[in-house]
């Protein structure tokens, strides 16, 4: 069960680096990406009709994310060896405070400032007052001394922009825009069904376009990104038309006038300009 649950949020890229010898001298590294078709989730996420099948994708693996950095994994080291390294944005710190397992937060937040305490203590042998004082302050401006306050001042600093919720993240909707551009390629239902969805909030167009830039050929990429520019065009109009009804509702005018669908339009159109769903 644990090994089930592990597979299926612990979702996993395969990357093959192969060296490429160049005949300029040089080598060259050609990253080759494996994606995991996840066609269930994709089918189901279109079937919902929301403003962006992503975006519910996304909220569904980052709980199940959080479950699983709150259930076994806790104990595991490699993966506390992780959070060391990257650590938790706000957001996601608050979502595994409330996640109902305080325990294996605490247990995961002692070996984190363990790693800080490292750090510190690391920081404080090699650089000693007495050493610094014996290093005249025009070397230090280049010298030795400098590159291992910045060497740490970069350590710190990192700790900051990373989260290791948010990078497994960006590679489970990797596997979900990959098979959504699969699909649309395989499937003519499904190809169908896009072409009457809602499309995409702003931010995940970009990663369906990055996608289909990545893994179809010129003709297909042509006839994907015609279709796919035309779908989200018509569904932006239709959310400005939608969110201006609900500006001119609060005119009193038009108070007895029936909301259309516009009742919505403010969260609506917030999801599709920022990728955030809001009830």
């Amino acid at each position: 069960m644990l090994r089930a649950m592990f597979t299926f949020f612990y979702l996993s890229i395969n990357i093959n680096v192969t060296r490429i010898l160049v005949q300029k001298k040089k080598f060259a590294y050609h990253y080759i990406m494996k994606y995991e078709l996840e066609t269930i989730p994709v089918w189901d996420s279109f079937e919902k009709n929301t403003e962006c099948p992503l975006c519910f994708l996304y909220k569904k693996v980052e709980k199940g994310f959080i479950q699983f950095f709150l259930g076994g994994s806790v104990m595991q080291p490699h993966i506390r060896g992780k959070v060391n390294k990257l650590g938790f944005c706000p957001q996601h710190l608050n979502m595994l405070y409330t996640g109902g397992n305080k325990l294996g937060l605490a247990l995961m937040t002692h070996t984190n400032i363990k790693y800080c305490i490292k750090i510190l203590e690391d920081m404080e042998k090699k650089m000693l007052p007495n050493k610094w004082e014996t290093i005249p302050s025009n070397k230090f401006k280049k010298g030795i001394a400098r590159e291992q306050l910045n060497k740490y001042i970069s350590l710190l600093k990192s700790f900051s922009p990373t989260c290791y919720c948010c990078e497994k993240l960006k590679i489970a909707l990797r596997h979900y825009a990959y098979t959504i551009v699969h699909l649309w390629k395989k499937e003519p239902q499904f190809k169908k069904m896009l072409s009457n969805s809602k499309g995409f909030c702003f931010s995940h167009t970009g990663d369906i376009m990055e996608m289909v830039v990545e893994v179809l050929s010129g003709k297909e990429k042509n006839s994907f990104l015609l279709e796919f520019i035309k779908l989200q065009k018509n569904n932006t109009l239709r959310l400005e038309h939608d969110i201006l009804w609900y500006i001119q509702k609060f005119d009193h005018k038009n108070k007895d006038k029936p909301w259309k669908n516009s009742k919505d339009a403010l969260p609506r159109t917030i999801q599709k300009l920022s990728g955030n769903e809001f009830k």
